[in-house]
């Protein structure tokens, strides 16, 4: 009986689905997302895997013995605002919060005129409206002392107000409730007597820091989204488990791993972003056994662009994220996105004339316009179309055929008005898209210390490989990856098969230097114990448990932390020095050399414990010999590109990718094609296949 490995990734174009048997084969499949019912899409792309291998669907489903599933169900209720009636119990006096937001109001990283000039932006509509809101008496002080007890009778009344007014999941946040949990343990128990059917999400169980609006945005958004992704979850475990499937269903989570159903179900907002993360996971996978330690991840669907970073083997997190202007504090590996994907619109601004591309997005359906589908808006698929990327005959793997005259008829709405023609146009979207990519790149490399040249550049997801060529080289990168040649468009659900479980577990405990020893290893004993049982209780065995342990780390009387991971779960007197050495190194490198301040206290803000246990992976394995010639079935008609180096349209040979052999070199101008995305190679840049089948690009980095 054959074994497989299975990852699904939800897109907003496409969902994707990766076998990989015993023998490490990979088979890859696609179909059309389902907005109205996203668990069709991923039985559609079950059953499209199932066909490859000549299996039936219930027969391959029976022989999984692992099936990680990165979904977008949450993200699409924040973006869609169609998330569940919400009511919050807070502390009696603060019940407005989460309306007063911080003065940024969520607006950070975004034009400086939005964040200063009030009269030119404007907070997002409420999560929770102020009449869902309910105080109750009750108080904890910042030592984690019980100053006033729980008024249970106001509890008792708060709740079935918010009954009354028909809510259907509810948060709950108290002040300093993550040193002090049992006024809002007690309120879910009464909930649960009272309403025993309701979700409700408490914040020292979901994100026990401190920060008070972000954790009350944190639960706000956990039940915003709760009843419709547990709900979404629960059916796709039970679908999955009637066709055969056995196994726990894993679901791909923020933080780069995988977690159990039953976590997803309690805090749905761990899968927010799981998707672009499931990249990073299998990049850093992937690039460990290529010997690649530093990595700029870049995934380009058909909706988005997201960017994530791989530094000496590991990826670069953050802590606090945001949507909707929502900022809210999770452990997440740092996934940077923009709406330029291959459906990005291309628009003519009436203020400025100006072409401009995305952020909105044609979506799956109707699509670009020339997926014929009824799309009339020129979109970044239908420039690559026109310049002679994209193989109007061979797309997604044969199976859709392009209009190019519904693809040049939605240019022209484009070119006229700009005095263009259809051609220059359609190299137009293209570059301004690619540019938005490259700024987007510099944002997470340059501007937090990073020099992109220092790494390589992985080129993934449907779209990736079109554009790499021209980012990455506005960057000064030198190579590019497109792993694994077809399996790239599909990566994500690679990377959901190739994820280990992982827990993160969090503890809020202020010390200033001189460290005590002994209360340091009492936090972080109390972390290892916790992280332990939350393994055990997921039936993994002790020899499988993987415990990395880290401190949020910064200087006495600043706000800015950083991250230092210490080896083991307990520190000695002498680990102390080297504890401020590893310090200042990671500050400096973040902030720049000599921003720290020598001799000056420290402070340890956040104990962090990252759980993880290992499961089967993909093979990669290389390849026996290497050879230069290339097999005469690698040739495919040429056709012709118009090429922006150039300033025309030359006639360009076109390959077959997957009939190239490791070893196999090609010089641009070329286009190589698989069977679910193009590889765009421009003039001065060659491609070689290497030994594990990867599709390698050397790039005359600009200067």
């Amino acid at each position: 009986m054959a074994s497989y490995l299975c990852g699904i990734d939800i897109g907003g174009t496409f969902t994707d689905c990766v076998i990989v048997d015993g023998a490490g084969a990979v088979t890859t499949a696609k179909a059309p997302s389902t907005p109205h019912d996203f668990a069709r899409g991923v039985q559609d792309a079950l059953k499209a895997a199932s066909g490859k291998l000549d299996l039936e669907l219930d027969e391959l489903c029976s022989e999984i013995t692992m099936l990680s599933h990165g979904t977008t169900v949450g993200t699409n209720a924040i973006i869609q605002k169609r998330g569940a009636k919400v009511g919050l119990i807070t502390t009696r006096g603060h019940n407005d919060v989460i309306h007063i937001m911080r003065g940024s109001r969520g607006l950070t990283g975004n034009e400086i005129r939005l964040v200063v000039h009030i009269p030119e932006s404007q907070k997002p509509d409420p999560i929770i409206p102020k009449r869902l809101i309910e105080g109750v008496s009750e108080r904890v002080d910042c030592f984690g002392k019980v100053i006033v007890k729980l008024n249970e009778e106001e509890a008792e009344a708060a709740i079935r107000r918010l009954l009354e007014k028909d809510v259907e999941a509810i948060a709950v946040c108290f002040l300093w409730s993550f040193l002090a949990p049992q006024h809002e343990a007690r309120v879910k128990e009464m909930i649960a007597d009272i309403a025993p059917n309701m979700f409700v999400t408490t914040s020292h169980e979901l994100v026990p820091k401190w920060g008070e609006y972000e954790r009350t945005a944190a639960v706000a958004l956990n039940a915003y989204i709760g009843p419709l992704t547990t709900g979404y979850i629960a059916g796709v475990a039970s679908d999955v488990e009637g066709l055969g499937y056995h196994q726990p269903l894993q679901i791909t989570q923020c933080a780069g791993g995988t977690i159990s159903v039953n976590r997803a179900m309690s805090a749905p907002l761990l899968t927010l972003d799981s998707g672009p993360v499931a990249g990073v996971t299998g990049s850093q996978y992937a690039g460990g056994l290529m010997g690649y330690d530093n990595i700029i991840t870049t995934d380009m669907g058909g909706t988005s662009f997201d960017v994530g970073i791989i530094h000496d083997g590991k990826p670069a997190f953050s802590y606090t994220s945001l949507v909707h202007q929502y900022a809210y504090y999770l452990s997440k590996v740092d996934i940077q996105t923009i709406g330029a994907g291959g459906g990005s619109k291309a628009w003519i601004d009436e203020t400025s004339g100006m072409l401009r591309v995305g952020p909105e997005s044609a979506g799956a359906a109707p699509g670009p316009a020339c997926y014929g589908r009824g799309g009339d808006i020129a979109t970044v698929t239908d420039a690559d179309l026109l310049l002679g990327y994209l193989d109007a005959e061979n797309f997604a793997g044969g199976s859709l055929t392009l209009d190019r005259a519904a693809a040049e008829a939605a240019i022209r709405k484009i070119a006229d008005p700009l005095g263009l023609s259809q051609l220059e146009a359609a190299a137009g979207i293209v570059k301004i898209a690619e540019f938005q990519m490259a700024d987007l790149i510099r944002k997470v490399t340059i501007q937090k210390g990073f020099d992109p040249r220092d790494f390589v550049l992985f080129a993934f997801g449907g779209a990736g490989p079109v554009h790499a060529g021209v980012f990455a080289k506005e960057l000064g990168v030198s190579k590019v990856i497109v792993p694994q040649r077809e399996t790239a468009s599909v990566w994500c659900a690679f990377g959901a098969a190739a994820a280990d479980v992982l827990h993160v577990h969090e503890r809020v405990n202020m010390m200033r230097s001189p460290f005590d020893v002994v209360e340091l290893n009492n936090v972080l004993g109390e972390l290892e114990n916790r992280a332990k049982a939350e393994l055990t209780a997921d039936e993994i065995l002790p020899e499988r448990q993987h415990l990395r342990f880290a401190l949020d780390m910064r200087h006495k009387g600043q706000i800015n932390e950083v991250e230092v991971e210490i080896s083991g779960s307990s520190l000695a007197e002498v680990d102390l020095p080297k504890l401020r050495d590893a310090f200042v190194g990671q500050y400096e490198r973040q902030y720049g050399q000599g921003a720290s301040l020598p001799g000056a206290r420290l402070e340890i803000v956040t104990f962090r414990c990252r759980a993880a246990a290992d499961t089967a992976k993909p093979r990669l394995t290389r390849a026996d010999k290497m050879t230069a010639t290339i097999d005469g079935a690698a040739l495919r008609p040429a056709r012709l590109v118009f090429w922006t180096e150039y300033s025309e349209t030359i006639d360009t040979q076109v390959f077959n990718g997957e009939k190239l052999a490791p070893g196999n070199g090609v010089s641009g101008p070329a286009i190589v094609e698989t069977a679910d995305t193009t590889v765009v190679l421009h003039p001065e840049q060659t491609l070689a296949v290497d030994a594990f089948g990867n599709f390698e690009l050397t790039l005359a980095a600009s200067k």
